[in-house]
C-alpha cells in the first residue's frame, strides 16, 4: 500500500504485469504494420511512461511525437477551438498510432481523431494501456487495449492524483474498506439457453453500473490456438459443459480484473453446484458474496423457437441444430438446474417469469432487485 497526498492506494496492476502487457501490445503492433512507416503520437502528461516502454519494444521504422490537447476561446462564432500542441510531424500518407495511458469517456480521443483527420494520415489507430468500458461514451474505441478496468480511480505509471504519484512503477487503486465491498450487488443471472440472459444482463449492467461477466464471452475471447480454448470448444461444440476446474480458473481470473466494481452479473456461471460452492469461497476471500440468483423461467417450446430465430441472425451453429439445442436444454435440466436449489437453500433464489416482451421481463427483474435490502 502507498500513500499519495491524503489517500491510501493498494496495488492494482503490478510492474511485471504492466511490462508483460506492454510487450504483448508491441508485438501486435509490429506484426500489424510490418514494413510501414509509422508515427506514434503520445498524449501527455499521463502516457510518458507507457510510451517510453512501448517504444523500446517497437521494431518498426517509426517516429514519435509527444503532444498535448489545448482549448482556447476562438474569435469566431465557433466558440472553443481545440489544437494539438507539439505535433510537428508530416503525417501525409503515414500510419498513425495514438498512445494513451487511459481512455475513459473517449471524448479526448474523438477530438484528437478529428484533428488528425485533417493531416492526411493514411490511417489512425489508438493504443491505450487502460480502458474503462463502463465510462466510455465516444465513437473511437481503442484498437489496442492493455487492460480493461472498472470505472474507478487509479494512480501510478504516469497517472496522477492531483499531479502526484506519476512516478510509481505499478498502477494503484484507492483502498476500499470491507464494509464497502460487502455492499456489492453480485447477481447470478440464471436460465436455460434462449432465456434471454444476455439481453437482460446488458440492461442490468447499465442500470446498476455492474460488470457483466459471461462465460460464453470469456471462452470465445480466449486465444483460439491455446490448449485451454481448444479444450473448452470441444465441450461447447457438443452442447456439453466445460469441466468445473477449467471454468473456475478462468472466471476467477476474469473477476479479479475488476476489484473496484460496484458489483458483478454472473451470466452462465455457476452451472454446477461445485462451481457455486467455489464461487462462494472465492467471493468470501474478497470480502463479499452472491446477493441473489435471478432465474428466468421459460417453457421449453419457447426456448427452442427463440434459439432457432437467433441462429438466423447470429449464424451460431449451436443455435441452429435441433439435436444440439435439445442436448443443451437436457444438460441444463440435469446439471445446471440443481444450482437453483443450492441458492434456494441460502434464501437467495428469485424466479422471474421469462415470457413476454423484453421490456416487461426487464421491469420484473428491476422490481425484484430494487426491493432488496442491501
Amino acid at each position: 500500500m502507498v500513500q499519495v497526498l491524503d489517500k491510501s492506494f493498494e496495488v492494482f496492476i503490478t510492474r511485471d504485469e504492466i511490462q508483460t502487457e506492454v510487450e504483448s501490445l508491441a508485438t501486435k503492433i509490429n506484426a500489424d504494420f510490418e514494413g510501414e512507416d509509422v508515427v506514434f503520437i503520445a498524449v501527455l502528461n499521463g502516457s510518458f511512461m507507457f510510451a517510453s516502454d512501448l517504444m523500446k519494444c517497437i521494431t518498426l521504422e517509426s517516429e514519435i511525437s509527444f503532444v498535448k490537447m489545448s482549448s482556447y476561446e476562438g474569435t469566431s462564432t465557433t466558440g472553443k477551438v481545440n489544437e494539438l500542441i507539439g505535433l510537428n510531424n508530416n503525417l501525409e500518407g503515414k500510419t498513425v498510432v495514438i498512445v494513451e495511458d487511459i481512455i475513459d469517456t473517449g471524448i479526448t480521443i474523438d477530438k484528437i481523431m478529428t484533428l488528425l483527420s485533417m493531416e492526411g494520415a493514411k490511417e489512425v489507430k489508438v493504443c491505450s494501456l487502460l480502458y474503462k468500458p463502463q465510462a466510455f461514451k465516444g465513437t473511437h474505441k481503442p484498437d489496442y487495449i492493455g487492460f480493461s478496468i472498472p470505472n474507478a480511480f487509479v494512480v501510478g505509471y504516469g497517472l496522477d492524483y492531483n499531479e502526484k504519484g506519476r512516478n510509481l512503477d505499478s498502477i494503484y487503486q484507492i483502498k476500499e474498506s470491507k464494509s464497502e465491498k460487502s455492499k456489492m450487488l453480485n447477481i447470478v443471472l440464471f436460465g436455460p439457453p434462449g432465456a434471454g440472459k444476455g439481453t437482460q444482463s446488458e440492461r442490468l449492467k447499465e442500470k446498476y453500473d455492474l460488470v457483466h461477466i459471461s462465460t460464453g464471452d470469456v471462452f470465445r475471447g480466449l486465444d483460439p490456438t491455446s490448449e485451454l480454448a481448444i479444450l473448452a470448444k470441444s465441450y461447447a461444440d457438443k452442447g456439453n459443459l466445460v469441466p468445473d476446474d477449467v471454468t473456475i480458473q478462468i472466471l476467477e481470473g476474469e473477476v479479479s480484473k475488476y476489484p473496484d466494481a460496484h458489483g458483478v452479473i454472473y451470466d452462465g456461471f455457476p452451472r454446477t453446484t461445485a462451481q457455486a460452492e467455489a464461487l462462494d469461497t472465492f467471493l468470501s476471500s474478497k470480502g463479499t458474496s452472491v446477493t441473489k440468483m435471478i432465474s428466468l423461467v421459460v417453457p421449453e417450446d419457447e426456448l427452442k423457437s427463440r434459439l432457432i430465430s437467433r441462429a438466423e441472425v447470429s449464424g451460431r451453429a449451436d443455435d441452429a441444430d435441433p439435436v444440439i439445442i435439445q442436448n443443451r436444454i437436457n444438460t441444463y435440466k440435469s446439471t445446471t438446474a440443481p444450482v437453483a436449489e443450492f441458492y434456494k437453500g441460502q434464501d437467495k433464489l428469485i424466479e422471474i417469469d421469462g415470457v413476454g416482451s423484453i421490456d416487461e421481463i426487464t421491469a420484473r427483474i428491476f422490481n425484484a432487485i430494487d426491493s432488496l435490502e442491501r
